[in-house]
């Protein structure tokens, strides 16, 4: 399972309605997997369904810039991409995203 989280540190509290989008590498193309928003806690627990996933490269995107936009405030970064490996499938992955108009941060959690 493939979930997220994502925070604006700037005004301490969850980022809501953030667009995100889930991809796996297949043959030298991404394949879209899943997609939706983050919800009022700033998560997003439907990207895949429960149980295991398969191994390879995956990429995540978040849409910053609407983020920033409905929230009338400018940003640098348009989007966030953030590529990982999976190799047991049968773990959960947390990526959460740590977002400020002018940067941003990662990590695998829990």
């Amino acid at each position: 399972m493939i979930t997220t989280h994502v925070l604006d540190t700037a005004l301490g509290r969850p980022a809501r309605g953030v667009p995100v989008r889930l991809e796996l590498l297949d043959g030298g193309a991404w394949r879209e997997l899943g997609a939706g928003a983050t919800d009022d806690d700033g998560r997003l627990r439907t990207l895949t369904p429960p149980g295991p996933v398969a191994p390879g490269r995956y990429r995540i995107g978040f849409d910053t810039g609407a983020y920033f936009a409905a929230c009338g405030t400018p940003g640098f970064f348009p989007v966030a991409e953030i590529q990982f490996e999976i190799v047991d499938g049968a773990a959960h992955y947390h990526v959460p995203l740590l977002l400020s108009p002018y940067g941003y941060s990662t990590y695998r959690g829990s």
